[in-house]
């Protein structure tokens, strides 16, 4: 069989953790599920019911990466990796809507923001260094993967930008959340390339998870 003939497949990329425990009985909704439990396997690949579909399991931030890059045709990310990752070359044609939240500012409680520059802590550095740069704020941003709550009770940071689902972590910790950047919800995403050669394989999908989200 020549390369023309062989037929397409379709590998989506779907976020490890939290995302992952509400994304997959979407899919499953949408006629596409493993044969196996992914949340019990050390593979990163998996085989599905449709013999044309795989999917992979990887760290959220590397979805738009693989997406972007044509090595996944379709992912799913939340809309602040997207935001953080700029996501040249893909298409969002569907919120997901779910793992809402919201990407905020925070600080120390009844503390106000210093006046003149400030240190802001956060994994969203080039969301950050657009959100106060349209604030007209001047900023320097200090780069942690983690426990942002931590950066302003040591004295690291004035502010942090950070999700907040809750608000209770910061409750907890003695902060309090300031400013909206955006609403946050996950989202499905197709690869460019993908969408204009496998469009017959994609747009079905793209319709039944609609119908899943809708329904």
């Amino acid at each position: 069989m020549s390369q023309s003939q062989e037929p397409q497949q379709l590998i989506i990329a779907l976020s490890k953790g939290r995302i992952l425990d509400e994304t997959l009985p979407l899919f499953e909704q949408a006629g596409i599920y493993p044969l196996e439990d992914v949340r019990k396997s050390r593979k990163l690949i998996f085989d599905t019911n449709l013999d044309h579909v795989k999917l992979i399991i990887i760290r959220a931030t590397d979805v738009p990466t693989y997406v972007e890059l044509g090595a996944a045709d379709m992912g799913v990310s939340g809309k602040d990796v997207l935001m953080e990752h700029g996501a040249k070359g893909i298409y969002e044609p569907l919120d997901l809507n779910i793992a809402r939240c919201r990407l905020m500012t925070a600080g120390m409680k009844g503390q106000k923001r210093p006046e003149g520059r400030i240190r802001v802590a956060t994994k969203f550095i080039n969301v950050a260094k657009r959100y106060y740069a349209e604030q007209g704020v001047q900023a320097d941003l200090i780069k942690l993967y983690g426990g942002m709550e931590l950066a302003p009770i040591m004295d690291l940071a004035d502010e942090i930008v950070d999700i907040v689902d809750t608000g209770n972590t910061l409750k907890a910790n003695g902060l309090e959340a300031r400013e909206d950047i955006a609403p946050i919800s996950t989202r499905l995403v197709v690869s460019q390339g993908a969408m204009k050669m496998k469009h017959q394989l994609i747009q079905p999908i793209i319709e039944q998870l609609r119908s899943a989200v809708n329904g």
